[in-house]
């Protein structure tokens, strides 16, 4: 157990239940105290200063204020530092060493979520992010024959960005992804799970003594079921040239991680209340669940189990999900993964994206990289400063594209012949700032397309 004011401890850091149902949650009064409290510590460390633009803020506003310590600032100030956080989670996953079970118990995020929740619920929400935080109707909407067009072809034209800049906050130069008009699940249509299939399987499993997954259950996610369905593919393609079939749940939804980091807990909830009973029939099938989305794989392993702990099915698909590159090494420890690779990846830079980190599953994506002839893969453990939204806002796209700098200078000395993320997003957002820097770059590409490149596949 940690002692008063000793740094750190011996035991590994455990978070909390949310607790929003508990009405002390949504007491104000409470929250500002949190805050102060939490703010003074974050003041006497300053660790986190380099991490994003949240911890400078409250610097600035502290070095700044007539007592040059918290309690010189504005209450009406603490939002700025919360509007500046996007739960990327790194501090309390790199940084802090008073986080649980220290007896200071100083969980940033969490802290931050509860005071967008309770903005959230006042009503201090911008339009702008309720729309955009809305991905799967921006991406049902988008998809649709003729609309689909408009779309791509609006986003790439300067006077319609320059009003969406003006009107709803979307800034100019904010890259924003294409829409397919083929979203993945529509494409794969013939991989819906099928329970009665399922139950067959299971018999024939027992029969034969099984007691390896022999299917796994992709959990599309909005952004590659909707912008990038290749990515879709690639899982799709890798883990059934590994031997593993691969089905779809019987209807999905957004994971809930964008509304989270908007504080629209009631949209969280609702959510769970879709995706969780059609991912858990497959669970009870023998199905694993992956996601090439890092966020949505956090949002099911994480997020959600601490928001309903008493829910036995939110537990049970916790329990089952995957990181796709965890379950690839998991296959590799088996003798199960196929290394029968036909091409070289060469030197590849590989951002480890933040909500990868948070899971703490280890390098799995660098692992299976180097199990491939000739690669070497050279780790960025950066917050691209992306996360969604934050990187496509008028106001906070300048200190995205900040934050993005050491990892966009990395890539450049390590000159790589290949670089991605496994957050696609972020993988993007990268490209656009090389983009900005040599036209002539070159384009990132998603660790499962580069296994698919390896493959030959």
């Amino acid at each position: 157990m940690a002692h008063e004011g000793r740094e750190g401890g011996l035991d590994a850091p455990t978070r909390h239940p949310l607790n929003q149902n508990d009405p002390q949650f949504w007491d104000e009064d409470n929250l500002n105290k949190e805050l102060e409290r939490v703010y003074d510590i974050c003041h006497g460390c300053r660790r986190c200063v380099s991490l994003c633009n949240a911890f400078p803020t409250l610097f600035d506003l502290i070095d700044e204020s007539p007592t040059l310590e918290v309690d010189g600032i504005d209450v009406a100030d603490y939002n700025k530092v919360v509007d500046q956080c996007y739960l990327c989670d790194l501090c309390y996953l790199t940084k802090c060493p008073y986080v649980p079970p220290h007896e200071w118990n100083v969980d940033f995020p969490h802290l931050m979520l509860r005071a967008k929740a309770i903005n959230f619920k006042k009503g201090d929400t911008k339009f702008r992010d309720n729309i955009i935080t809305s991905t799967d109707m921006i991406g049902k909407v988008a998809s649709l024959p003729g609309i689909n067009t408009l779309v791509n072809v609006g986003n790439k034209t300067a006077p319609i960005r320059a009003m969406l800049d003006k009107t709803l906050g979307i800034h100019k130069d904010a890259k924003l992804p294409p829409y397919t008009s083929k979203p993945a699940r529509k494409t794969h249509g013939a991989l819906i799970f099928d329970p009665q299939k399922a139950a067959d399987k299971a018999i024939e499993n027992q029969a034969a003594n099984a007691t390896v997954h022999e299917r796994v259950t992709l959990f599309t996610t909005c952004y590659c079921n909707y912008n990038e369905p290749s990515i879709a593919d690639s899982v799709i393609k890798v883990f059934e040239h590994n031997g593993v079939g691969v089905d779809l749940a019987a209807r999905e939804h957004c994971c809930g991680m964008p509304k989270l980091e908007l504080g629209d807990l009631k949209t969280v909830e609702k959510l769970m209340e879709k995706n969780i009973p059609a991912l858990y029939e497959t669970v009870k099938a023998g199905n694993v669940i992956v996601a090439a989305v890092p966020s949505c794989v956090l949002m099911f392993k994480q997020e959600l189990p601490l928001m309903f702990p008493e829910n036995e099915q939110v537990q049970a698909v916790a329990k089952a999900f995957f990181d796709p590159f965890e379950y690839l090494h998991k296959l590799h420890k088996e003798g199960r993964l196929n290394l029968d690779f036909k091409h070289s990846l060469g030197n590849v830079s590989y951002h480890v994206a933040c909500h990868q980190r948070v899971q703490n599953i280890g390098p799995k994506t660098k692992l299976v990289l180097e199990l491939i002839q000739d690669t070497m893969v050279k780790n960025i453990e950066r917050c691209s400063g992306h996360d969604g939204t934050y990187g496509v806002k008028s106001e906070t796209l300048e200190f995205a594209n900040k934050i993005a700098r050491p990892i966009v200078k990395q890539i450049e000395q390590q000159a790589p012949d290949h670089y991605g993320s496994d957050c696609p997003v972020a993988g993007r957002h990268i490209e656009n700032n090389l983009k900005n820097k040599a036209k002539d770059s070159q384009d990132a590409i998603h660790p499962l397309d580069l296994l698919c490149l390896a493959y030959g596949i």
